[in-house]
């Protein structure tokens, strides 16, 4: 192997030889953030002053899902991450394992709060409320993305949104546990996910597609416009979701009744308990809201 090449595969971090020192590479700042599957930090490169942001796999916790997957040929979280490319996703530059063997994905960081922290924040949700229906397309777009690069998200929500601080945009990030878009990935069994956005179908382990991540769409869109979950539950376990379609969601002009109507007619259809009710795309639920110039007059 050239020095090229193994200059090329430290860079790419994509399964060369290289492994990353983290310590020697990278400043970490203080603050950690905790997922389900791992912890964030943000790193910033030594030689370019660049801030970036550093995933670090939980081993275990990885293991355990990928053994949900035997015998499939499941891309590895970072691969995923590569493979989209578009404005709305938040960009993957490198992945593999540390010196010390962990797990890593290297990304861009966006400096900004997460959606989630946004809603429900009453002074966040006053600041916001002129660009939601930017966001709304934006949120869109990302998953579109997604879908075409042939993929499940899996865990549409609004903690996997992150929006910038001066809220020209959100990126969609977090490919954990995204499954590619390929019938062996969508038989029934995977219950995974932010409960309070798991379409029935998951929740009664059944059959999925694509359309999971639209019914959670809906209900991250209708939570971003009224700052309430469409069934009214403030649970955040399994049991909130056995609700899904059990009940119907409260019609969001109820909430919001100077919504615009295409704009609440979309998200009332993503909130459909059987997926073939709902949208067949992302690509669909942004054309039917391409002339949509206004949310509500307040």
């Amino acid at each position: 192997m050239s020095i090229f090449d193994k200059f090329k595969n430290m860079l790419s971090g994509s399964g060369g030889s290289q492994r990353l020192d983290v310590t020697a590479r990278f400043e970490l700042e203080r603050h950690a953030f905790s997922g389900t599957m791992s912890k964030f930090r943000v790193a910033r490169e030594i030689t370019t002053n660049r801030r970036m942001g550093l995933k670090l796999l939980d081993a275990e916790k990885l293991q355990q899902f990928n053994d949900r997957f035997k015998g499939l040929k499941k891309p590895p979280e970072g691969e995923i991450g590569l493979s989209i490319r578009h404005p709305q996703v938040v960009e993957t530059f490198e992945y593999g394992k540390t010196t010390t063997g962990q797990d890593f994905i290297l990304m861009e960081y966006v400096h900004g709060p997460g959606l989630s922290s946004v809603i429900n924040d009453a002074t966040r949700r006053e600041q916001v409320k002129p660009h939601r229906l930017k966001f709304i397309r934006q949120m869109c777009e990302g998953i579109q993305a997604t879908h075409e690069a042939g993929f499940i998200h899996r865990d549409i929500c609004p903690r996997n949104f992150i929006m910038h601080h001066d809220m020209e945009y959100v990126k969609l990030i977090d490919f954990g546990l995204s499954l590619p878009d390929e019938d062996e990935y969508k038989m029934p069994g995977n219950r995974t996910g932010t409960p309070q956005y798991m379409a029935p179908e998951i929740v009664r382990r059944r059959h999925t597609d694509s359309r999971v991540d639209l019914f959670a769409l809906g209900v991250s869109c209708y939570r971003l416009l009224t700052s309430e979950h469409p069934w009214g539950s403030v649970d955040t376990t399994g049991l909130a979701a056995l609700v899904h379609d059990q009940k119907p969601h409260k019609d969001i002009l109820e909430l919001r009744p100077r919504l615009n109507r295409k704009l609440a007619k979309i998200i009332n259809q993503c909130l459909a308990p059987k997926a073939d009710d709902r949208p067949d795309s992302a690509e669909m639920i942004l054309r039917f809201i391409r002339d949509v110039d206004f949310e509500e007059q307040e």
